[in-house]
């Protein structure tokens, strides 16, 4: 089992040096959400391109019918076609969900996310969803004492 500063990727401090004091003053200013980088609670641009492995997984199926159009590139899909299947399933050409996830991981027509291989934007979405169930432990706490 690894220890503390291993598990976290620190080291201890050697003999003779110091502690940097100004990184204690930001990570306390952080812990008590007395600064955000961003304001907004929101991460602070578009969301990273999805896994490579995750998109490779997407099944490939193939078109039967042709009335339906790619909400991508808004062309109808022909009978035959090769379409790339969305876990949450919905349907792309194959080159125009490609591109997409090259640029962010999200569905295009339902914002349904894929995992990313961008670590801060993991740990992010963990940090998001923890805070919301924290407000929803606290929520149910209130409602218990209180109804």
């Amino acid at each position: 089992m690894a220890g503390y500063f291993e598990e976290m990727g620190w080291r201890e401090l050697a003999d003779g040096e110091q502690p940097d004091h100004l990184l204690h003053m930001a990570r306390f200013l952080v812990d008590f959400g007395l600064y955000e980088d961003n304001f907004s609670g929101e991460w602070p641009r578009l969301p990273p391109p999805a896994a490579k492995e995750a998109v490779e997984n997407l099944p490939e199926v193939t078109l039967e019918e042709g009335s339906k159009d790619c909400p991508i590139c808004l062309k109808k899909y022909n009978p035959g076609d090769k379409a790339k299947k969305m876990p949450c399933n919905h349907l792309f050409h194959s080159t125009c969900i490609l591109t997409w996830l090259g640029k962010t991981n999200s569905c295009p027509f339902c914002r349904y996310e894929l995992p990313t291989d961008h670590k801060g934007y993991e740990a992010f979405k963990k940090e998001k969803k923890r805070a919301e169930q924290r407000k929803e432990d606290l929520d149910t706490l209130h409602n218990s004492m209180f109804s």
